[in-house]
């Protein structure tokens, strides 16, 4: 059927993990086959099975102990040996997995890893060469809306990492279960920079104008950044959110399609609705 993958980045705190948990739960729920990665050397728990994880290779504690570094300055040290190892370490462990398979990297939280640093574009280059089908999925602190200047801020981010990186994406609102006011949540999910430049210019004042002007302008431009809201309580937000995944990734496409009999003895294409026509409905 293929090899499928999703690369969960964001903002530390932003609940990648979280939403990696909730996406585990949810395919455990229908039946789904995923694996769980860690790729964030400085992790330290987990809620969900992991199946491999980047520390057995070099975690945080110990290049902060042996080098001196600093938090910030070892995970960026951690990140850049993995992609020495991407064949060696990567390269093994992937061999475990093959067709029909479907892998969600859950990545560290410096966004400078992926908006100007190699370390993630050799990555997604090393899975797409192997075969992988990848989409990135942008995880968004939804508090992130309270306050307009840190969203317009965030929405840079992700559009950054969509140019960088090069790959189906799809952007998520975490944490809308936590928002106490949803009043105006629609009006984030896809921004406009018409509507949202006013408030920004009033947070900011006036000497950031210009700069406020050519940040709308430039997401007005590339019109690439929307976001699909993730509410941990409601399992229909991340089934529609794994519905979109699929569709970026075209999950499941070039599957067989699958043959039974019918109750003549005979042999019909499964999905179809028993009356020979394949549409899977009613007719009319």
């Amino acid at each position: 059927m293929g090899k499928y993958a999703q690369i969960v980045i964001g903002p530390a705190g932003c609940g990648k993990s979280t939403y990696c948990h909730t996406l585990y739960e949810h395919c455990q729920a229908i039946k789904r086959s995923v694996h769980c990665i860690n790729l964030d050397p400085a992790a330290e728990a987990f809620q969900y099975p992991v199946s491999f994880d980047i520390r057995d290779l070099v975690s945080l504690e110990d290049v902060v102990e042996e080098l001196g570094l600093g938090p910030n300055g070892g995970l960026l040290y951690c990140m850049e040996y993995l992609e020495d190892n991407l064949q060696e370490w990567l390269g093994e462990q992937l061999e475990g997995y093959g067709d029909d398979d479907y892998l969600v990297f859950d990545c560290p939280g410096q966004i400078e890893l992926y908006n100007h640093l190699s370390v993630f574009r050799s990555f997604v280059d090393f899975l797409k060469n192997d075969g992988w089908s990848v989409c990135v999925v942008y995880c968004l602190d939804a508090h992130f809306i309270t306050d307009i200047a840190k969203f317009m801020a965030g929405a840079l981010q992700a559009l950054a990492a969509m140019v960088k990186l090069e790959l189906p994406h799809v952007n998520v609102l975490t944490k809308v279960d936590l928002l106490e006011d949803k009043r105006h949540l629609d009006d984030f999910l896809f921004p406009d920079a018409a509507l949202l430049l006013p408030q920004l210019a009033a947070s900011t004042g006036p000497r950031f104008r210009a700069l406020n002007g050519a940040m709308g302008q430039l997401l007005e431009e590339f019109s690439l950044v929307s976001f699909l809201p993730l509410d941990i309580t409601d399992e229909d937000s991340i089934a529609d959110i794994l519905g979109q995944i699929d569709i970026a990734i075209q999950y499941g496409e070039d599957a067989e399609p699958r043959i039974r009999e019918d109750e003549y003895g005979g042999e019909e294409e499964g999905g179809g609705d028993g009356d020979g026509d394949g549409d899977g409905g009613d007719d009319i």
